[in-house]
Order: structure tokens, then C-alpha cells, then sequence
């Protein structure tokens, strides 16, 4: 008896572990509610009490895309099949999701963009993925970060989005 308490006991805490709430994992629809958008905040409000080595750009949902017009916009997308982290326009602006904000920044150069201290760099590669999305470079530099942050992704862009 004894030991199957123990066993119970150390199992209980891996009981909540196989939900996981990131957008773009299945979800019971009946029973979760749609998703919100999240807030939209300029650079220096959204990132002002996070790490700078915790600036990581996250995964935006329908919800934060409609919540800034972004839908037709290009999208820069970690994998060819991810929702889109950053989204910009030929107008200049665009937006990226970090520390759980939209964050809107303007074009400051040809393919730069900011919002404060934060910084956005993007580049065409000469390759594509295996699905046929042009892959692109992201250049992340944060407000008081030692270091700038690269990823490799994929672009779509108005409805050529697949």
C-alpha cells in the first residue's frame, strides 16, 4: 500500500502536463473559448520589465492578426506551416509578438523596422522550403541586449499565403 501511495504521489504533478495551450496545437473547440488578441503596447511599455535575453518573437493567433488589420499583410513564419511571428506591409508598417504583445513598428530603411530601442532586420535567402515558401532571415535586436537574435523562416506575402 505503502508503495503505491509513493507512486501516486510522484505521478500526481505529471497529471496537468499534457495540455498544451500554444496557438496552433488542436484544441476542443466546444470547450475552449476562441482566442483573444493580445494586447497591443509600443516597444518600451511591452518590454520594459522583461530579460533582454527573454525577447524572443512568439506566435501570433487569427485573433492578433485581426486585431491589427494584418491578415493581407506579408508574414514572416518560423516554419512554412507556423502562424506568423512577424507581419509587415509595402506601406512600412508591420508588427511583431514578444513577451505575449503586439508590438507595431515602422520602417525605418528598406527591410529595417523599430518601435523604440527594439529593432527588426529582415533579408530574402536564396532558397525555399519544401513547400515553396521564399525562406527570409530575421534579425531581432532587443532593447539592452548584448546580442542580436537570428532566425531563419519563411515569407508569404497578401494571398499567396498557403
Amino acid at each position: 500500500m505503502k508503495k503505491i501511495l509513493i507512486i501516486t504521489l510522484t505521478a500526481l504533478p505529471l497529471a496537468g502536463c499534457n495540455s498544451n495551450t500554444a496557438p496552433g496545437n488542436d484544441r476542443e473547440a466546444a470547450l475552449d473559448p476562441p482566442a483573444s488578441a493580445a494586447p497591443i503596447e509600443p516597444a518600451e511599455a511591452a518590454l520594459a520589465n522583461v530579460s533582454p535575453g527573454l525577447m524572443l518573437p512568439e506566435t501570433m493567433t487569427d485573433a492578433d492578426l485581426a486585431a491589427l488589420g494584418a491578415e493581407k499583410l506579408c508574414q514572416f513564419r518560423l516554419t512554412e506551416i507556423a502562424f506568423p511571428s512577424f507581419v509587415y506591409g509595402v506601406d512600412g508598417n508591420g508588427a511583431i509578438k514578444i513577451n505575449g504583445k503586439l508590438i507595431p513598428v515602422s520602417a525605418d530603411g528598406p527591410d529595417s523596422y523599430s518601435s523604440g530601442e527594439l529593432r527588426i532586420k529582415t533579408r530574402m535567402l536564396d532558397d525555399e522550403g519544401t513547400a515553396g515558401l521564399q525562406m527570409q532571415e530575421m534579425i531581432v535586436v532587443a532593447p539592452r541586449a548584448k546580442d542580436e537574435f537570428g532566425f531563419w523562416g519563411y515569407t508569404t506575402c497578401g494571398n499567396d499565403q498557403t
